[in-house]
């Protein structure tokens, strides 16, 4: 029993070690990050778009612009009526994390 006991303990240990490890690989990051312009982050933020609203409703809302505030791109759809609203999306521009999405009513 002790030795089962003794072997659990360092596959559990061994175990961890190698999660620490693969956690601590090297991984390229871009110097201006992934999505390092305006037409990166309008493309990104078209592919997520179209998956959540549809390409109907996100084609209506062409052209897409984008503007950078404090390293977050912010996407957003152009109103073409008086009514209703756009879809906007907020990215990351270090990792590409969307951090935000909505859409206006």
């Amino acid at each position: 029993m002790r030795k089962t006991l003794v072997f659990l303990c360092l596959v559990l240990f061994l175990e961890f070690l190698g999660v620490f490890a693969f956690a601590q690989t090297h991984s390229y990051v871009p110097k201006d990050g992934f999505i390092p312009n305006e037409k990166t982050a309008i493309a990104v933020a078209e592919a997520v778009l179209i998956e959540i609203y549809g390409e109907k409703q996100i084609n209506q809302e062409q052209p897409l612009s984008a503007k950078l505030d404090q390293e977050v791109w912010i996407v957003h759809g152009s109103l073409h009526t008086p009514n209703g609203g756009v879809a906007e999306i907020r990215i990351s521009k270090k990792d590409g994390c969307i951090l935000r999405v909505t859409h206006g009513k």
